[in-house]
């Protein structure tokens, strides 16, 4: 179970990272009109076509050897658990920043204005207006990056500390022993440890993936 725990850390961080810092980030550059902002966004959506394959090993090799140090007595190193979600912000931002650019086109100007008018600054606007607008969009992206994140298997190997840390794809493919020999009981309890939780959330929210996308699709 250690895996399993892993896992929905390294989902739930990630997750939460992404829908934080993307929708403060797409709000920016779609209200603020700039050749920096549009170089920005141009820049997002490019790398959702840049394959993995080309920086895997440049980012291996950069996450074995980065490390956060707090007031010198506590270092996080990036091929932990604990700091992969830094990793995925990276890679999930292409998609979450597009999507939600998408759907603040649609946000009329006037109601972060009158909320600007009434005293709020920047901040305040943000979470108490437009954040809760972007609940649609928030779900979508939500669900989407998470079904990715649950079910990888390159990012974490190539980054993880795979001696102290396993995913539960990574823990599937440690199963199998030498010569091909299978402990079929363990590995059908992982498989089904690693489909049931996503499946079911994805039973749930699947409607709200079409509603979240076509929310930003037409603006009015």
């Amino acid at each position: 179970f250690a895996s399993f725990g892993y896992t929905l850390f390294i989902t739930v961080s990630s997750v939460a990272a992404i829908l934080l810092f993307c929708s403060m980030f797409a709000w920016y550059i779609t209200r603020v009109r700039s050749w920096v902002t549009k170089a920005l966004y141009l820049l997002c959506a490019f790398s959702m076509v840049v394959p993995f394959q080309m920086v895997m090993f440049t980012l291996s090799s950069l996450a074995d050897s980065m490390r956060i140090s707090f007031f010198g007595l506590y270092t996080l190193r990036f091929n932990t658990p604990w700091m992969l979600w830094f990793v995925y912000l990276g890679f999930g931002a292409g998609l979450a920043v597009f999507m939600f650019c998408g759907f603040m086109r649609s946000v009329p100007l006037e109601i972060e204005e009158a909320s600007m008018i009434d005293g709020c600054s920047p901040l305040q606007t943000y979470f108490k207006v437009v954040f809760p607008l972007l609940k649609p969009t928030m779900v979508s992206v939500g669900i989407l990056e998470a079904m990715w994140i649950w079910n990888d298997y390159l990012l974490p190997y190539l980054v993880l500390d795979l001696k102290r840390f396993k995913t539960v794809p990574i823990a599937v493919q440690y199963l199998r022993g030498g010569y091909g020999s299978v402990d079929m009981g363990a590995m059908m309890a992982m498989l089904v440890l690693a489909i049931t939780p996503i499946v079911v959330i994805y039973l749930f929210s699947q409607r709200y993936i079409v509603s979240g996308v076509m929310a930003g699709a037409v603006k009015g």
